[in-house]
This record gives C-alpha cells, structure tokens and sequence, in this order.
C-alpha cells in the first residue's frame, strides 16, 4: 500500500504588490516526509474544500495569523494581525465539511487548533500578554514544557491566541504556565488540535511522534477505505 496522502490547508500570502499566494511551509511537507506521509497542498479555496476532503487519507490544518472575530461579534484586539478574509473562509468550509466526514482524520496545529475550537464555539483568548506578562514564552520558538496525554516534554510555539476552553472537546493537554494546549473529539477516529508546533519541536515525543499519530491514522483510514 502506497503512503498515505496528507492535504495541508494552505496559507495566503500577499506580496508587495497585492498579489495572492497559496503557500505551504516546508516544514510541514518535511515533517510529513520524515514519519512515512506523501504531502499536498490544500488551496485557500472555500468552494473547493469539500471536494479536498475525497482527494487526502488525512489534512493537517496549519499555523498562520489571527482569527478575524468581527463576523461573530467580538471587536479585534488591537494586537490581532488577521489572516486573509479567503483563507478563514476557506478553514471554516473545510471544517463544515469535515462534520459531515467524521471518519477522516484531523490535526490542528496551532491557528488549526484555534480555528477548530472556534467552529465548534470555544472562546479565544486574543492575546495571552493581557493575562501572562512572560507570555513571549509561547513565541520566538522559545521551548516550554507542556503535559498532554499524548506526550510530555518541551515544545515549540508561537503565537500570542489561544483557546479560553475546551468547548465541546476534551483538554487533553496544558503548558506549565496553564495554556490549553491539546484537545481531542474522542468520538472521531481521529480528531486532535495542538497549540504547539510539532513540526518544529525538536522532542521527538512531541514532534515527529504527534505527526506519526496522524500518519498512523490515515493509513488506517486508506486501508479501511480500500476495504471496503
């Protein structure tokens, strides 16, 4: 059996003169590599993300900036740098879609974490210096130590967002200084958000090990599907 396919949501970029880019940081595609996945690219396209879904054994939704919370109500926080208005679009059609697809497994790093919480109704914490004074801890790549039921150890990060709680989902994992930093929907096969970067931490427990278990899933979830 071939790998697995691995579809991660791409990041929209403008250049310095306005133009739009679909982009993939290399090292989600070179994370990927490493545990046994073949990596595509999802592009930012709204109308296309459910279609994506059919072409992937799994989907890593990646990092980027801010969740633009002006459609649900809540004024910015001056510090917000918000993403593309096509890119958010584009993360919440995919995960409309995925509710209708529960069976396909899901990672959520970082701002995929977020934008899972926030779909399902999780409240976001817009920035973490407001309630932790040292909360550049969580940036620069600087390692803290976060406790996880899927692993312990010192990890990777940046952003200054996090979730307030778990919503619907089980926490499942906190930093040292009490950031939620793991959530999980146990009644998926495979339905896991982290706020660290698993791509970039060096532990391997909390690195490449984290990718693996969405590698494992996928090639469950192919192998299910020839199957059948």
């Amino acid at each position: 059996m071939t790998n697995p396919i691995i579809g991660l949501t791409a990041n929209l970029v403008r250049d310095d003169k306005g133009r739009l880019r679909h982009e993939v940081k290399g090292t989600y595609i070179d994370a990927v590599l490493r545990v046994g996945g073949t990596p595509i690219m999802l592009p930012a396209i709204a109308s296309l993300r459910a279609a994506m879904i059919d072409v992937v054994d799994g989907i890593i939704m990646t990092g980027g900036d801010d969740i633009d919370t002006r459609p649900f109500g809540i004024a910015m926080h001056p510090k917000s740098e918000i993403m593309e208005s096509d890119r958010q679009a584009a993360e919440f059609a995919l995960l409309d879609a995925l509710k209708m697809r529960p069976e396909k497994p899901v990672l959520g790093i970082c701002l995929g974490m977020q934008m899972m919480g926030v779909h399902a109704g999780c409240p976001i914490i817009q920035h973490l210096h407001d309630l932790k004074p040292d909360a550049d801890r969580h940036k620069f790549d600087n390692p803290h130590l976060v406790e996880s039921e899927i692993g312990c150890g010192p990890v990777a990060s940046w952003h200054h967002q996090a979730l307030e709680d778990c919503g619907p989902f089980e926490a499942i994992g906190w930093s040292d200084d009490g950031v939620l930093e793991a959530i999980r929907d146990s009644s998926k096969p495979f339905y896991l958000g982290v706020q660290w970067h698993p791509e970039r931490t060096k532990d391997p427990i909390m690195g490449d090990a984290i990718i693996a278990r969405l590698i494992d899933a996928a090639r469950a979830h192919k192998l299910a599907t020839l199957i059948r």
